[in-house]
């Protein structure tokens, strides 16, 4: 699944050792494998090959970092953004904005505006009063905007609450009987072309029946949307499939599309993927240094200098990450070994951040080899929703991102400085008067 192994008892990364790596670059530090990336893209791509020519729309948000994109249009994909910004990223990289797809519920109207201008390949409509201001919008540039309705199917995805988005209840899309109202009012508009429908039931599924139920609903529901008009020719799965965080329960590639693809082909519909932790959430670890060890009451803390600040999946999720020492036993070859599996000494350990909560952690109760003061530790696929959604909390500069591509690695993101953390800000004085503020207004 991924190509990080052991060899002689310290890690790789493809062709290079991970401890030379934070030798040279420091830590905190997230490792890529270009290697990966590129396998986990092509699996896609030929297992879901039979529904013609779908489009992968790589979900800029799992891991935004530019070379990454880049590695990804170069590729063949496409994007899935959801935002001004991550649209600036995938133009900057030179992506075809005819493979690009705006979706999310909080779209600006400079962001609509933006995406008009560029000509984008779809907008996936959240609701009726954002399909009704794309179509104002759009009128006032002379302009016809071609849209995918989000339908939420009432399917349970087995997945963590905070990441499920295909039930009725989430902020997500419009339930399928709201649905029936929102295209019969797209009917009367002049501006939006309602061209597909577009659903993503949530993230880390491990399953292929939620997909499998989705597409059953949607296939009922398609005879319906055409009959009011609509031209629907492309079907948006989104994405969602899970990796291997610790039991190998994710499904390949291959057995999501023999599952669904009969559904798809009956649909006759152009497929759009949105592939995003799938593609690079395997691709990553993130590198951390060993500060201290602790004791207090009946537990052992080990303390890294990276933290919830760096990776903040398991302090939100309560989300599970291998972590094993970057150099082991010297006769360690292949994956990192499973903790139950290690016949080597272990000591059960807390594996916390140097960030002032408590929830900044990223084990609790874990079996480790002993570690001391200065030890590397890898913490396993952490390539998504990693460096994406770090933070600069404590004041803490975020860490520098090195991609690997056989032997040879190099930065794609610097290291931040405690200087760039004040970049953006001014020191303004004021002239207070205690006294009026303690009256109030008035």
């Amino acid at each position: 699944m991924d190509y990080f192994a052991y060899v002689r008892g310290r890690l790789h990364c493809e062709d290079v050792s991970v401890d030379a790596l934070a030798a040279e670059y420091g830590t905190p530090l997230y490792v890529y494998s270009a290697r990966t990336i590129i396998d986990h893209t092509r699996k896609l791509a030929r297992a879901f090959a039979p529904a013609g020519d779908p489009i992968l729309c790589y979900s800029v948000k799992a891991n935004s970092n530019l070379s990454i994109l880049k590695l990804m249009r170069d590729e063949g994909a496409g994007f899935d953004v959801v935002s001004g910004g991550e649209l600036h990223r995938v133009l900057s990289i030179g992506a075809d904005p005819r493979r690009v797809v705006f979706a999310g519920v909080g779209k600006t109207d400079e962001e609509l505006r933006t995406a008009l201008e560029r000509d984008i390949l779809l907008f996936n409509i959240e609701s009726e009063e954002e399909m009704e201001n794309l179509d104002r919008i759009a009128g006032g540039m002379n302009r016809v905007a071609e849209a995918a309705l989000r339908v939420n199917p009432d399917v349970d995805p087995h997945t963590h609450v905070y990441v499920a988005t295909g039930k009725k209840e989430t902020k997500f899309g419009v339930d399928l009987e709201r649905a029936r109202r929102v295209l019969a009012r797209a009917g009367r508009l002049r501006n939006v072309r309602m061209s597909g429908l577009h659903v993503h039931i949530g993230s880390q599924i491990t399953r292929v029946e939620p997909y499998v139920q989705t597409l059953q609903r949607l296939a009922r529901f398609l005879p319906e949307a055409r009959a009011m008009g609509h031209p629907i020719e492309w079907l948006d799965l989104g994405g969602g499939f899970g990796i291997w965080y610790k039991e190998k329960l994710a499904r390949s590639a291959q057995e999501i599309a023999d599952a669904v693809m009969p559904s798809i082909l009956a649909m006759k519909v152009r497929l759009l993927l949105e592939p995003g932790r799938f593609i690079v959430g395997n691709a990553g670890v993130l590198v951390t240094r060993v500060l201290y060890v602790k004791e207090s009451g009946k537990r052992r803390f080990v303390v890294c200098d990276a933290g919830m600040a760096d990776l903040i999946r398991p302090s939100l999720y309560g989300a599970y990450h291998r972590i094993w020492p970057v150099t082991t036993d010297p006769a360690h070859g292949g994956e990192a070994p499973d903790e139950e599996q290690w016949r080597g000494p272990t000591v059960i350990s807390d594996v916390v951040g140097p960030i002032c909560e408590s929830g900044d952690f990223f084990a609790k109760e874990r079996k480790l080899p002993p570690v001391r003061r200065g030890d590397l530790l890898s913490i396993f696929s952490a390539g998504a929703y990693g460096y994406a959604m770090a933070s600069n909390y404590n004041s803490h500069p975020r860490p520098a991102e090195v991609m690997v591509a056989g032997r040879q690695a190099k930065i794609v993101t610097r290291r931040e400085t405690v200087e760039d953390l004040v970049r953006l800000e001014r020191v303004e004085s004021f002239d207070v008067d205690p006294g009026a503020a303690a009256q109030g207004p008035g």
